[in-house]
């Protein structure tokens, strides 16, 4: 384990470049003292000086505002590794990585020159608690020279390389001078396995959890490994910001930004250098207020409902939990606060935990949570007193845990329906009082939705397994797209009416198929029409089991783009998802459609909220509603997935005519395969058979 001062440490950190998408590389004090504002706000602790030492005063500023710094030596030889070979795998790129540069002796003046510079340079700033020989240089006799000097020189810091893995494996080499045991972007499986095997160093995430666009997916399980075993010293996050150049503004205001291939040049990453938890203007990513509550000081890690006992860690280094936060608590029912308080004299050291008694009335019915809000009491640098640091969320029992608004919405109407159905070859017409709902019989998929002469749908309903890759989807998309998923479309077999007093079952059986592949899902669907015009679906889904992991399941309406104003109970407010929500807590939200959007440079996969009980779309005048027993995804866009999966950059998106709702089932996970490890199988949507269903109910307001 690390020890600071003679207390054990956890490092939550982050790689930080010097960007700015106006400036480049030259940053000055008020633009790196935005950076520590933001990281200090949102529970960063550490910096790693990726890949080059800083400027002096920003080690100065460390100092002041209180960050560790890792200082990491001028040195990147990323090249030798892309290198032509002709046996060109893996283990023979990394065994030869080393021959060019890190295991030349040609090259020992000029790899521990300037590790010097750095460590004699920087020696005295009291932030930086490690150096890093380099970046991604594999490992060899250069920087075992480079090692030893700094130990001789400075034996009180710690060193790190986390590229002494990349060396010539026929060559037996010297790591006594290396304090850690360093990687990027390892599974857990390969994490949990070195400290099995091996663990005779601590183990430093010097990468982790790559933050390139709709990401990570994965900070809480790194968190939970991290803090289960103290040979886990932490890690840094990749990385800070992301980094284009601004080239001027649309009409609207809008920021175009440039990144590989925008100014012409043949060899360029792409968007690969968008991968921060900010945008380059350093507005926050949801990643980054995902990092924030995870890494919260506090956490609240059992509550006993019955005897009211609420036991607390503190996840904090040096302070006690009584000096540095104030805790408040809110009990909600439905989304509505129904009880508030303080949770007073709490105290517990670092790394240690504390119990206290809190007793709640629990409301009989409804969704029923607490919430329990950790804020800054102590003075610090950077952060205002009564910050809001993080949060808990506790689900309580009670006699009935449904919400009671989407109870109200699902629960079938028993009273005699009047409904006149005709139908021809490719149609089922549906007649109501209020409404006029048309089926087409080649998809089993409602075409026209007309409630009190207003027409909702603007094209017809579709079922839906596509969404626009993200870019931590950039390798299981090649398989989607080898699978045709971007192309699937719905064809209905076959379609059965049954009528009765109380109303209309239309049954019908279908496919979700795509051009020269065999039929990817199967699907039994179910809709029940009443007399007031709720529409009520089921559907029994089974997908073929040799294709891959879908994107997502569920249904997508356009609507009339005028419901532009959303209200739902779910996760929110930002976007969530299966293994991203630990920012989002559940409540009553309301947004304008529009601002549902999360605008990536790269257009892509957001939006969606998770553990939804409903969600209302509406105007002025009118709406919609979707309800279901059990919870689902949503979301709903002015753009559709296939603009935003075919635009290159967030300035060339063009609105579709339809407000576009997706109800969905599940969703695959988030991840950060970008440049890491792979969705874990808790958070895959790897489903063969699973069932759907949710009601719709169009209304006039008042």
């Amino acid at each position: 384990m690390i020890y600071l001062n003679g207390q054990k440490i956890k490092v939550s950190g982050v790689n930080r470049h010097d960007s700015d998408p106006e400036t480049g590389f030259t940053v000055d004090v008020d633009k790196i003292k935005k950076d520590l504002t933001l990281m200090k706000q949102h529970n960063i602790n550490a910096i790693r000086t990726s890949h080059y030492p800083n400027a002096p005063y920003f080690y100065q500023m460390c100092d002041k505002y209180g960050f560790m710094v890792c200082d990491e030596a001028d040195v990147e030889a990323h090249g030798p590794f892309m290198l032509y070979r002709s046996e060109d795998t893996d283990y023979n790129r990394f065994k030869k990585w080393n021959e060019k540069i890190a295991d030349d002796p040609e090259w020992e003046n000029a790899i521990v020159d300037r590790v010097k510079l750095m460590v004699e340079r920087d020696k005295n700033r009291f932030c930086i608690v490690m150096w890093s020989m380099g970046n991604e240089s594999a490992y060899g006799c250069n920087f075992e020279k480079a090692l030893e000097w700094t130990k001789q020189y400075d034996p009180s810091r710690i060193t790190q390389y986390e590229s002494a893995r990349y060396r010539n494996y026929d060559v037996t080499y010297n790591y006594k001078d290396l304090d850690l045991y360093s990687r990027m972007y390892p599974a857990i499986s390969e994490i949990e396995e070195y400290l099995d095997k091996d663990g005779s160093k601590p183990f430093l995430l010097v990468e982790y959890c790559h933050s390139m666009g709709n990401g990570p997916g994965d900070f809480e399980d790194y968190f939970q490994v991290i803090h289960s075993d103290d040979r886990m010293c932490g890690g840094f996050v990749w990385e800070w910001c992301d980094h284009a150049v601004v080239h001027g503004h649309t009409d609207d205001g809008k920021a175009r930004y440039y990144y590989g291939g925008d100014h012409g040049e043949s060899i360029h990453d792409g968007n690969f250098c968008m991968d921060g938890l900010v945008y380059p203007d350093r507005t926050p990513h949801t990643g980054l207020l995902e990092y924030k509550n995870v890494y919260r000081p506090v956490r609240a890690v059992s509550y006993e409902q019955e005897s009211g006992e609420l036991t607390l860690h503190n996840y904090m280094d040096f302070d006690d939990i009584r000096d540095y936060v104030e805790i408040n608590y809110d009990v909600t029912q439905d989304g509505l606060s129904v009880q508030k308080g303080k949770i007073t004299e709490v105290s517990a050291e670092p790394h240690s935990e504390c119990t206290v008694t809190l007793d709640v009335d629990v409301p009989a019915s409804g969704r029923v949570y607490l919430k329990i809000y950790y804020r800054l009491k102590k003075e610090i640098p950077l952060v205002p007193v009564d910050y809001e640091l993080g949060f808990d969320e506790i689900l309580l029992n009670n006699e009935d845990g449904r919400n009671q608004r989407a109870v109200d919405l699902t629960k079938p109407e028993e009273t005699l329906a009047d409904i006149s159905v005709s139908e021809d070859d490719t149609e089922i017409v549906l007649n109501g009082k209020e409404f006029t709902y048309k089926l087409n019989k080649r998809t089993g998929l409602f075409s026209q939705i007309r409630f009190a002469g207003r027409d909702y749908l603007n094209h017809p309903m579709e079922l839906n397994i596509w969404r626009a890759p993200t870019d931590n989807d950039m390798y299981i998309r090649s398989e989607w797209e080898k699978a045709h998923y971007d192309e699937a479309y719905t064809r209905a077999y076959s379609v059965e009416i049954l009528q009765n007093k109380y109303g209309v079952m239309v049954m019908c059986h279908a496919g979700v198929v795509a051009p020269t592949v065999q039929k990817i899902v199967d699907a039994e669907i179910l809709w029940k029409i009443e007399g007031t015009g709720r529409i009520t679906s089921g559907i029994t889904a089974v997908k073929d089991a040799e294709f891959p992991d879908l994107p997502r399941f569920g249904v997508r309406m356009f609507l009339d783009k005028t419901l532009s104003e959303a209200a739902y109970y779910g996760m929110g407010p930002q976007e969530s998802y299966r293994d991203k929500h630990r920012a989002a807590s559940h409540g009553i939200f309301r947004s304008s459609v529009g601002d549902l959007h999360e605008d990536y440079i790269m257009p892509q996969e957001n939006g969606s909220h998770y553990d939804c009980d409903y969600v209302e779309l509406t105007n002025s005048r009118y709406g919609i509603a979707a309800a279901a027993d059990d919870r689902f995804s949503f979301n709903a866009s002015y753009y559709t997935q296939e603009e935003l999966t075919h635009a290159e950059h967030n300035y060339e998106l063009a609105e579709s005519d339809s407000t576009v709702l997706c109800i969905d089932h599940a969703l695959n996970g988030i991840g950060s395969n970008s440049c890491g490890p792979a969705v874990l199988d808790e958070y895959r949507f790897n489903e063969t058979k699973f069932r759907f269903g949710f009601t719709i109910v169009p209304f006039v307001k008042g």
